[in-house]
């Protein structure tokens, strides 16, 4: 049993077999995969599964807080498995999703919430460009 199916099964997630291969899709996924990516990618492992299942599976998995929902500025949205903090930047060129972490921005974070007078409890850091040439 995968992690985020784990995870699943401990949040009392029913756990049918094609909700299996939805989570297989996106615990193998080394992208941000949108649903129709993760519809397509099912297909080719359960050609049952319908895209209806994949919208309420991957919005079961978003309440539960295991998937993280992105919307990166193209009008759909993307997934990604909860697992680490991180942020993203975003080629507005070409699309592609670039993870990245770095320590001075998360203590410059918490540092300007406290300025300001909270304790920050989340946060989430998109940033978008072009490459420079």
């Amino acid at each position: 049993m995968s992690e985020l199916e784990t995870k699943c099964a401990a949040a009392g997630l029913k756990m049918t077999d094609q909700r299996r291969v939805i989570l297989q899709v996106l615990d193998t996924s080394e992208d941000h995969p949108s649903v129709e990516d993760v519809y397509e990618r099912a297909k080719d492992i359960d050609k049952s599964i319908s895209i209806a299942t994949v919208y309420r599976t991957l919005n079961l998995l978003d309440e539960l807080d295991l998937v993280i929902r992105h919307e990166f500025q193209e009008g759909y949205s993307r997934y990604e498995v909860n697992w680490d903090h991180h942020h993203h930047l975003v080629d507005l060129e070409t699309g592609e999703v670039i993870e990245f972490q770095n320590e001075e921005l998360e203590e410059l974070k918490v540092k300007i919430a406290r300025e300001l007078g909270y304790d920050l409890v989340d946060h989430r850091l998109e940033l978008y460009g072009k490459k420079i040439r």
